[in-house]
């Protein structure tokens, strides 16, 4: 995918989180309106259910005291103390006919048949609509002589409250959309920022940056997950790179001498007219080619494991049996050149390891301990468990490692001062630490010199 395009999916990602928190921002105002709405409309409408049986009740009670009478004196009472008459009273007999009407101010005009009359024993709230939104709720009961009575109030003043409302909530509408694409834009670019920075350091690595790496961002959430991710696989990319540049560096280097003997063995046998010395000539040259080839073959498997792309085929092993078998391979070579190996060997230690390449280490690190250690000498190998990690000890009695040469003795190639005149290719040592890398243990050497090596490889149970 080109930058162009991760780029443009970036700004509509950003986009698209801007306008999701926009709606569901707008959304949720919508709906707390809506239930405060309700609440409020509910409440006000049971307030004047309320007033309206109230009302209902104490005109029955005046009714049945002093008759149609004592309502309208009740009614001009109220009326000459100069509030705002909010009620319609009705009195009808048996047969429907008004015996007694007042009509409250706000309902002049209206025809007396649009109101519906209940005509029931028990109270009751009817909608009788004088237009689109106000209408008079009315509540009946039926009088002890036989009449009716009814009480009604007009829904307008709560209409207008409720109308005001919505008008608030209208102009609200606009500075909540206002502060919801805020909102949603800065979360986006909040959110978006490790993203940001993954598309800027892959430009710095399109430009040769392979050191580039993102900034992790501390908010313990999958982008900071994804941020450190992203870091790993550039490390580990940029571990392949490094590895790739030694090794052929390494190779196009080490394999100069080996060639250039193998070309002269080569014309010598061309040139040379003795039938014998063209079959060790080419004799000479099958010796020269395997040895590029071991060394080829061991410079890929230190590349391989240091940067973590061996195979290996991890099992449940017992290391003691595993390093008997080695000690048991080199104790020919042990006994010819009269060196005692002695083992100490706790049974029953498993790890989780490669059998064939740990072998290899061992085999690499006690093939060093009998070259190294003069006839009469003496190599120890012990196994056990330490601070939660089973180790391999070799120690032996040999010619021993100066001390300031101890920390290049893992290079790839290099050979001690001491060692120039055995034979190898200074690889061994290098080998050993990047396997034991690889099964995430760890190597240690304590030596000095005529004072004979140990070497401790430490690996995880």
């Amino acid at each position: 995918m080109s930058l162009r395009n991760l780029k443009r999916i970036h700004k509509t990602i950003g986009v698209r989180i801007t306008l999701w928190y926009l709606a569901i921002f707008s959304l949720s105002f919508l709906a707390l309106f809506s239930i405060l709405y309700l609440y409020i409309s509910s409440s006000l409408i049971m307030e004047d259910h309320q007033r309206i049986n109230s009302k209902l009740k104490e005109l029955v009670s005046i009714y049945k005291k002093n008759g149609i009478e004592g309502v309208r004196e009740e009614l001009d009472i109220e009326r000459g103390t100069g509030r705002r008459m909010r009620y319609y009273v009705k009195i009808t007999n048996r047969q429907g006919r008004t015996l007694f009407i007042y009509q409250p101010q706000e309902m002049k005009g209206l025809r007396i048949r649009s109101i519906r009359e209940a005509n029931s024993d028990r109270l009751s709230s009817l909608l009788q609509k004088i237009d689109i939104r106000t209408y008079i709720e009315v509540a009946s009961t039926t009088l002890p002589d036989g009449n009716h009575l009814i009480v009604g109030r007009s829904n307008r003043e709560r209409e207008r409250l409720l109308e005001r409302f919505r008008e608030t909530f209208g102009g609200v509408v606009v500075v909540v959309i206002i502060l919801g694409f805020g909102g949603g834009s800065i979360i986006a670019f909040r959110a978006l920022m490790p993203l940001r920075n993954i598309i800027n350091t892959v430009k710095r690595i399109e430009g040769g940056r392979f050191d580039a790496r993102v900034s992790v961002p501390r908010t313990g959430d999958e982008l900071e997950e994804l941020s450190l991710l992203f870091n790993r696989m550039l490390q580990r990319t940029e571990t392949l790179i490094e590895g790739m540049r030694s090794a052929l560096d390494n190779v196009a280097h080490d394999l100069r001498t080996p060639i250039t003997r193998l070309r002269n063995t080569a014309e010598a046998a061309i040139t040379g007219n003795d039938i014998k010395q063209c079959h060790e000539a080419l004799s000479d040259c099958l010796e020269e080619s395997a040895e590029i080839q071991r060394m080829l073959n061991t410079l890929m498997d230190i590349s391989e494991a240091e940067t973590g792309v061996m195979r290996l085929d991890f099992r449940r092993i017992d290391l003691s049996l595993l390093v008997e078998d080695v000690v048991e391979l080199y104790g020919y070579v042990a006994e010819e050149k009269a060196v005692t190996i002695e083992v100490d060997l706790e049974k029953g230690l498993h790890i989780n390891a490669d059998e064939g390449r740990l072998k290899q280490v061992v085999a690499n690190i006690l093939d060093n301990a009998i070259k190294y250690t003069p006839p009469g000498g003496r190599v120890t190998v012990r196994t056990g468990l330490m601070d939660g990690y089973a180790f391999v000890s070799i120690k032996d009695t040999g010619i021993g490692i100066p001390e300031e040469e101890l920390p290049r003795i893992w290079d790839r190639l290099y050979r001690g001062r001491n060692v120039l005149t055995q034979k190898g290719l200074g690889l061994g040592l290098s080998l050993v630490r990047a396997v034991v890398r690889a099964h995430g243990g760890h190597v240690d050497v304590e030596s000095g010199l005529e004072e004979g090596s140990t070497f401790r490889v430490s690996l995880p149970v």
